[in-house]
């Protein structure tokens, strides 16, 4: 038997998945419900400010997700392994999961916020907060790593940015090309960044 709970969690992974697809302006609120299987009135029931509550929460949970992601794509924290090396890697990982995605954009938070950034200051915000929270979860690796908390926080933001428009470009390419060069130059951000102490 369906409950209450199954059908918001299927609203809101209809929702990520068609606005990571197709963009949040693009998307209705009735594909959504069909997508998802549910009553549309349902949408409002769980979402009663509607389309705005449903994507900043899609951010949120989206956000939260690959901030899991982070911890998982890079070792373990304190253990000072090569960051440039990891760095690469994380990189060459997201190449994959573009290819695997056919080339859509694997983030509904990116997705999003390059769309709302100057028209909905919820969404602005929200995707604002989490892509802090990446940069704060990334930097505290680097950190760890032995780079120092200033220059971690750069690298952290590059990382992320070189990462996020290297997304852009291999979408419309439809390759993933852009992904590794920009691998290439995230380890050499992150190797020029580090400070003598941490070198082996």
């Amino acid at each position: 038997m369906r409950t209450t709970g199954d059908t918001r969690a299927r609203i809101l992974t209809a929702a990520t998945e068609l606005f990571r697809r197709q963009g949040y302006a693009a998307t209705g609120m009735k594909q959504i419900v069909a997508d998802a299987r549910a009553p549309y009135g349902s949408a409002y029931h769980f979402f009663p400010a509607g389309k705005a509550q449903l994507g900043e929460e899609v951010i949120r949970v989206s956000g939260a997700a690959y901030l899991r992601l982070i911890a998982e794509l890079f070792p373990e924290l304190g253990t000072r392994a090569d960051p440039a090396l990891a760095t690469a890697e994380a990189f060459t990982a997201a190449a994959q999961t573009l290819r695997e995605l056919d080339y859509a954009d694997p983030c509904p938070v990116a997705t999003i916020a390059m769309e709302v950034a100057s028209t909905n200051e919820t969404l602005r915000t929200a995707a604002a907060e989490v892509f802090d929270s990446w940069i704060d979860g990334l930097a505290a690796y680097y950190t760890a790593c032995g780079i120092t908390e200033p220059a971690a926080r750069d690298i952290a933001t590059s990382v992320i940015g070189l990462l996020e428009g290297a997304f852009m470009l291999g979408r419309t390419a439809r390759s993933t090309r852009p992904v590794i060069a920009a691998a290439t130059a995230a380890a050499a951000v992150v190797h020029a960044m580090r400070t003598p102490a941490t070198e082996v």
